[in-house]
Formats: C-alpha cells, sequence, structure tokens
C-alpha cells in the first residue's frame, strides 16, 4: 500500500496588516457580543496578568474551535441544500488550522505546565459545546463573536510584543516548526512569531466581521 505524504503547511506573513480595525457593535446582538468578548478578556486578564506565553496556549487552543465548527456546518448546509459552500468551508478551515498552528507554537515557547493542560481541556469542552449551539441557531452572532475575540487577540499580541521589546519576556529562538510555517528567517525570534501570529488574527477579525456583512446582505435581498 502506497503512503501519501502531506505537503508540508506554509503560510505568508502580512508584515503590514492593519492593527487598528474595530467594527463598533450597533444592533443589539452585537453589542452582546461585544460585551461577551470583554467579559472573556476581563477572565484572562485576572487568571494569565502578563504571562502571555501561557495565555496564548489556552486562548489559542479556544481560538482553534470556531473555524472547525463552523467550517462543519457551512458543509453539511451545503450538502442539505446541495449547492455551492461560496468558498467559506475551505475558508473557516484553513482559520482553524492556523490557530492550531499558533497553538502547537507557544506551546514549544511557554511550556504549559499540568494545570494548564488540564485547564485547556476543560476550556475547550465547554467553548466547543456552547460555540456549537450558538451557530447552529445564531451563524451570524457566532461570526461576531470570532471577530471580536480576534479584535482582542490583537491587541493582546500587541501588548505581548511591547513586553518583548522592552525586555521583560525574553526575545527566545523561534521554534522550527513556526519557522517552516510562515517561513521565516533560521535566526527568527520570539519578537517575529509575535508579529506573524498578530498578522493572522487581524485577517481572521476582517473575514469574521466580513461573514456578518454577507449574512445581512443575503437577509437583506
Amino acid at each position: 500500500m502506497q503512503h501519501v505524504n502531506p505537503a508540508p503547511m506554509v503560510r505568508q506573513v502580512n508584515w503590514d496588516a492593519d492593527l487598528d480595525t474595530h467594527v463598533a457593535p450597533v444592533t443589539a446582538i452585537d453589542k452582546i457580543a461585544f460585551r461577551f468578548v470583554k467579559l472573556l478578556r476581563f477572565f484572562a486578564d485576572t487568571f494569565f496578568a502578563k504571562r502571555y506565553g501561557h495565555r496564548a496556549v489556552v486562548l489559542e487552543t479556544v481560538a482553534a474551535v470556531p473555524g472547525m465548527v463552523g467550517g462543519l456546518w457551512q458543509h453539511l448546509k451545503a450538502l442539505r441544500y446541495m449547492r455551492d459552500d461560496e468558498g467559506w468551508i475551505r475558508t473557516l478551515l484553513d482559520e482553524a488550522e492556523n490557530e492550531r498552528m499558533h497553538l502547537m507554537t507557544f506551546i514549544e515557547i511557554a511550556q504549559p505546565n499540568a494545570f494548564e493542560r488540564f485547564l485547556i481541556a476543560a476550556v475547550q469542552l465547554i467553548f466547543y459545546n456552547l460555540y456549537f449551539f450558538l451557530y447552529l441557531v445564531a451563524p451570524r452572532t457566532a461570526h461576531r463573536v470570532v471577530g471580536y475575540f480576534e479584535e482582542e487577540a490583537v491587541i493582546s499580541y500587541t501588548a505581548y510584543l511591547a513586553e518583548v521589546d522592552a525586555g521583560r519576556h525574553e526575545n527566545v529562538p523561534a521554534p522550527q516548526l513556526a519557522i517552516d510555517y510562515w517561513q521565516l528567517p533560521q535566526d527568527a525570534r520570539l519578537r517575529d512569531v509575535i508579529i506573524a501570529v498578530r498578522a493572522d488574527e487581524a485577517e481572521h477579525r476582517d473575514v469574521n466581521h466580513g461573514f456578518v456583512d454577507l449574512l445581512d446582505e443575503r437577509r437583506a435581498a
């Protein structure tokens, strides 16, 4: 039996990513989504403080869930209605895979302890079920939540970068996994990884807010 080796995953870094985009909540649902994400941010800030590497490990576990859930539902919907998915499935699954690579990268950097590994499993279990049912009943809201979640991710990684630049976090060598994935120079450091991850989060932010706009257009048509 012939075994097929998958092609290595690579991603181009958008070094000029827009970091300041914010979609102001207008509808009541958007305001609820925004406040929910701010609540999550409060708990993250309280628990992890400036331990950004460990924060990234836990939050990237959560961030990898929405794309997979959304991709699954869009796949089933396309089958059910026997129509083209208009590129949503691939986009969402790519997002999930990208977030997983973020997690794999920061696991090597932060080396989570046993309690944090338990926390990862617990948070994923809770968040997966919540997001699954949210996407089932309100996909627009689900994408808006992710859009705001990614806005906060950009802010967090910007703060992480500032800590590294100030010398409060060691600018360690980038893991080889990250160098290969983002095609970074062999002498890349943590700083380069943070910039690459932050650019990815900015892209996911724009994509999910864009999905909300598309859903609104469909409703208005």
